[in-house]
């Protein structure tokens, strides 16, 4: 089973694309808003400065791939 936590802040509209989109075809995910300092620097320790950051099945993904995630739930489109 795949799982995905995403590293989001406020007022950011690719994060809630990503948010949205999962929560429309039914995948669970962690969301870690980095407002929270534990939380930036964890994203910061894989050398991530943006944000939507991913970790997918925890593989860092630096760049929204929706390609790896629809065919890591079976998303299809």
């Amino acid at each position: 089973m795949s799982s995905i936590t995403i590293y989001t802040q406020n007022d950011c509209p690719p994060c809630t694309f990503v948010k949205n989109y999962l929560s429309e075809h039914n995948v669970n995910y962690e969301e870690k808003n980095i407002a929270k300092d534990e939380y930036r620097q964890e994203m910061m320790n894989y050398d991530a400065f943006a944000t939507p950051f991913i970790l997918l099945n925890d593989e860092p993904m630096y760049n929204v791939d929706m390609e790896k995630i629809n065919k890591a739930f079976n998303i299809e489109n």
